[in-house]
């Protein structure tokens, strides 16, 4: 496929609740050096129209000009790092990850990436028409491709076409999406012949012990396709009613950042917003707080805002915490680790049970009731490791690599 001009402005589809057919919301355009919105008058029109997301795009007429670089519920549809790079190189129409032609921008990201994109927005050329983006294929023909294109090897069309269909889906590893009748649908996320250890079966594992202690989690399982290891992840952002889908925003969003400000983002400031805007107020504080033990457990320190997340209730205006995704155990070397958010107050992110006791008071939690959470977790992971690491699959080395170090690394129960 030959590139595009620079495109000037996207049409903002939507999949309104409990609806199966998407309507045209809006048009995003470039104002300077940001992206802006405005609704369409039809939308507004809409006895059923619902705010995008507040407070960033209240339902008006006029234009709505962002304080960043585009609106955080708009970027939180487009793709990232291995999306992006699939589309820069099919533009370029070799496909292979050795072409680096000028960064497109992100309303070319938003229009060349697949339709089947996590959330209920999809970016369209047409106001009048809507095109779905995207083709099929099965998990063998799109493992393949995604191992040729690793190695810079050419593609057919046709499985240009099929990878592309997993574009929508953030991250900067390899995922492609898999659609099954009568059910949502499934994220598969894919091994690299480079990877430094079994990061699939790593993420698979920590899923499988999330669910054994009791956090609110994203339905797994581990298979494996062409002689590679696959997590499939159930899509929580589809309705079991065929074609509906659930409107989302990052916790990025919901803390009014954006991508360049990332690493301002804090569970202690999440908190706060659970407190002011999500449903379920206390179950909430103890699930994030449940899920900031955990991360420290298995060792997941790519906890960023981009990796949680809470459906958007446009008609209530409200907000409630999606299930656990990309839980993945990271490689660890010495005692000290550190998450991707403060938890406390005071900046502190040291990768230790004692700092969550410090912050419990953040979470609506007695000392008591933090203490029972890690006692609990940290008892039932070492009950049950064994019976996890049988259903995913690992080795006696790799559990002999992960335990001790990456699950349940000794150093969790340092004091200071």
């Amino acid at each position: 496929m030959a590139a595009r001009g620079v495109p000037e402005q996207a049409y903002v589809w939507v999949w309104l609740p409990r609806r199966v057919e998407p309507v045209v919301a809006g048009v995003v355009g470039r104002v300077g050096s940001r992206l802006a919105f405005r609704y369409a008058a039809s939308y507004l029109e809409r006895p059923d129209a619902v705010p995008l997301y507040l407070p960033e795009l209240p339902l008006q007429r006029e234009q709505i000009v962002p304080d960043k670089a585009v609106a955080g519920c708009l970027r939180d549809a487009g793709p990232d790092g291995w999306g992006q790079q699939l589309i820069i190189a099919r533009m370029v129409e070799g496909l292979t990850r050795y072409d680096e032609p000028g960064e497109p921008g992100l309303l070319t990201f938003l229009l060349e990436s697949g339709s089947d994109r996590i959330g209920a927005l999809d970016f369209q050329d047409s106001p009048y028409e809507y095109i779905p983006r995207g083709g099929s294929a099965t998990l063998e023909e799109m493992q393949e491709a995604a191992a040729r294109y690793e190695a810079g090897e050419p593609l057919s069309p046709g499985l240009q076409v099929a990878l592309l269909h997993g574009t929508s889906v953030g991250g900067a590893r390899p995922k492609v999406l898999l659609e099954q009748a009568h059910h949502p649908g499934w994220v598969a996320k894919l091994s690299l012949a480079r990877d430094p250890f079994p990061v699939v079966k790593a993420e698979a594992v920590a899923m499988n012990l999330a669910r054994r202690v009791g956090l609110a989690v994203a339905d797994s399982r581990l298979t494996s396709c062409l002689g590679r290891d696959v997590l499939l992840v159930e899509r929580f952002d589809r309705s079991a009613t065929a074609g509906e889908r659930k409107m989302m925003v990052s916790a990025l969003t919901v803390l009014g950042l954006d991508e360049t400000a990332g690493r301002y983002a804090t569970y202690h400031e999440l908190a706060d917003t659970i407190r002011a805007r999500f449903t379920d107020t206390d179950a909430t504080l103890r699930e994030l707080f449940s899920r900031i033990v955990f991360n420290i457990c298995v060792s997941n320190t790519d906890d960023h805002a981009r990796n949680h997340a809470a459906f958007w209730d446009g008609p209530a205006g409200m907000l409630t915490l999606t299930p656990a995704y990309d839980i993945c155990p990271q490689l660890r070397s010495g005692d000290t680790a550190y998450q991707a958010m403060a938890i406390s107050r005071d900046g502190r992110r040291e990768s230790r049970f004692a700092l969550c006791r410090e912050a419990a008071a953040c979470y609506h939690l007695e000392l008591a009731e933090a203490d029972a959470i890690i006692g609990q977790q940290v008892e039932t992971i070492t009950a049950q490791w064994p019976d996890a690491a049988d259903e995913c699959r690992l080795s006696t080395r790799e559990r002999e690599q992960m335990w001790g170090r990456q699950i349940l690394n000794p150093a969790a129960h340092y004091k200071d």
